[in-house]
């Protein structure tokens, strides 16, 4: 397997629909990933994703801000793996490439939301050194 981690661009941005739609649990359509994914490259945003080959496996979105807690900061959003590629240190690669990434565009702090109940991906982060700081909370408007 030749796995590759690159940010993809705006152009490209539909490739990673169906990655994001098997995380949400296919709670969101495509068509409305389609049109956030088309603004939210016009945004603070861009999107890492892991190729095998020529075929995407991997994705994280990547929001930059300043936080005045935190200064220059990233926070990661949809990570996701396809389950077939899990547990063979491919996410601790991704992680490390994104930290080294975002070092090198000047941020000092990296956080993210994980879902309650995935707890896999709560052993994960933990194992990533990072910590719990708060609760994510959330209302429809």
């Amino acid at each position: 397997m030749n796995f590759t981690f690159q940010i993809i661009s705006s152009e490209k941005i539909s490739d990673v629909i169906p990655l994001v739609f098997k995380l949400n649990q296919e709670r969101i359509s495509k068509a409305v990933l389609n049109e956030r994914f088309n603004e939210m490259v016009k945004q603070n945003y861009e999107c890492a994703v892991i190729y095998d080959d020529d075929k995407i496996i991997g994705v994280t979105g990547l929001w930059f801000c300043t936080r005045h807690y935190a200064g220059k900061s990233v926070e990661l959003d949809h990570v996701y793996i396809y389950e077939d590629y899990r547990s063979q240190g491919l996410g601790k690669q991704f992680m490390k490439w994104i930290t080294d990434y975002c070092k090198s565009k000047g941020c000092n702090s990296l956080e993210l939301n994980t879902y309650v109940n995935n707890y896999p991906s709560h052993k994960f982060y933990y194992n990533e050194g990072m910590e719990i700081w708060g609760y994510h909370f959330f209302r429809h408007l």
